[in-house]
């Protein structure tokens, strides 16, 4: 068994004033996780400090807005090009195929099948990435309003939607391997995908798309690492779970109460549990690292019902919704840059569409919520895809656990 090395995250000097701690870019896979795992979650790269609206400098501790996804560093990006179409993520292990089809989408299931005869650099075991395989290369630097896409373009091909040909510019979605167990709309069997484009998971239609048209969506394919995604839950008995494929420990109970970003940001700075008090709120990719994409609340198959969380872990409701500490940066110009925040779905992704409410993208989905204000100023009081708004939601913590 490869033996890896726990690399924590770590609390940086200053929000964009310094690097960050942690591995940098020429670190290889052998040193670049926690305890004896397979599950290495690379940093977002989000080094920027935002109060609820605006960039802010470092708040030092104690302060409001202190202990958001910059103040921590993790395992920094760190990518290989093999020169042969195909780029290694030195720190997960996978080999990536460096530049899809960016002008014929697949379906999901011309998109399954392709995988079976895919050849590239003399490899012909590659395969359609899971979902956390696939959120594995997002990086939260990017912003659909300034067309910065949320993946590393130095390494790997990417084009936004073509608006001459009818699509949205946000139209930058991936087909992930991940089925969601349940159904979303009215009804629809869908697969998970992530939206380099706008900075999204959601559950995709597997089969219709806009206007009844079959729905197609762009595909990476992946080899190497089968391994990479499945945790390794352990309830150590005090309060706490340690994931010993990420070596990461998470308060095995979340915060009872919701509370706005701020308050979220707060509440996990002043935990104290299982003797220890340098619990932090999680950043996008170590959350999304925690959710069973086996469960959800609609399952079809009875057995699999409940929050998308394993069952070791306690929750305050079924439909329960987390902060992480990542801003996201898809906010309405008018309300500031980063007056948004990424939140993850355990429950159901609830929103409104043809006047219905109605779980729009799935248990497991990755969105993004005001971190403060009145619902009715975000946009009517619907996000992205008639998201239902809340501004408050739970907090999960998390911590560096040997």
């Amino acid at each position: 068994m490869r033996k890896w090395l726990l690399a924590p995250a770590m609390l940086l000097a200053s929000c964009g004033g310094g690097e960050p701690t942690g591995l940098d870019s020429d670190t290889p896979a052998d040193q670049a996780s926690g305890a004896e795992g397979s599950y290495v979650i690379v940093d977002t790269g989000q080094e920027t400090c935002y109060d609820d609206h605006d960039v802010i400098g470092a708040p030092g501790i104690g302060e409001a807005f202190y202990g958001q996804d910059a103040h921590y560093g993790g395992v920094q990006p760190a990518y290989r090009d093999n020169g042969d179409g195909t780029v290694t993520d030195l720190n997960t292990g996978l080999m990536w195929q460096q530049s899809p089809d960016l002008e014929d989408k697949p379906t999901y299931p011309e998109a399954v099948a392709a995988a079976d005869t895919f050849s590239l650099a003399g490899y012909e075991d590659w395969r359609l990435p899971t979902i956390k395989e696939l959120y594995s290369l997002i990086l939260f630097t990017g912003s659909s309003h300034t067309l910065t896409p949320y993946i590393d373009t130095d390494y790997f091909d990417f084009r936004f939607g073509d608006q001459r040909a009818g699509e949205r510019s946000i139209d930058g979605q991936y087909w992930s391997s991940t089925e969601y167990v349940g159904l979303t709309m009215n009804g629809e069997v869908a697969v998970f995908g992530v939206n380099f484009a706008d900075g999204r998971i959601k559950g995709y239609p597997r089969d219709v798309g806009p206007a009844g048209s079959p729905n197609t969506e762009f595909v990476r394919y992946v080899r190497e690492n089968p391994d990479y995604g499945i945790n390794d839950f352990v309830d150590n008995g005090d309060g706490t779970v340690t994931d010993r494929a990420t070596g990461l420990a998470w308060q095995q109970m979340d915060s009872g109460t919701t509370y706005d970003w701020q308050g979220a940001l707060s509440y996990c700075e002043g935990l104290a549990l299982a003797g220890h008090d340098d619990w932090r709120l999680p950043n996008a990719k170590e959350l999304q690292s925690m959710v069973d994409y086996t469960r959800a609340p609609d399952a079809r198959d009875t057995s699999q019902q409940g929050p998308a969380i394993a069952p070791v872990f306690e929750v305050s409701e079924t439909e329960a919704y987390y902060w992480t500490g990542t801003t996201l940066l898809e906010s309405p110009p008018e309300l500031g840059p980063g007056a948004g925040a990424v939140y993850i779905a355990f429950g159901r992704a609830w929103g409104y569409m043809f006047g219905q409410r109605m779980n729009v993208h799935g248990a497991g989905a990755q969105r993004s919520d005001p971190k403060s204000g009145d619902p009715a100023d975000w946009a009517g009081g619907l996000g992205p895809q008639g998201d239902e708004i809340r501004i408050l939601n739970y907090a999960r913590c998390v911590r560096a656990g040997a």
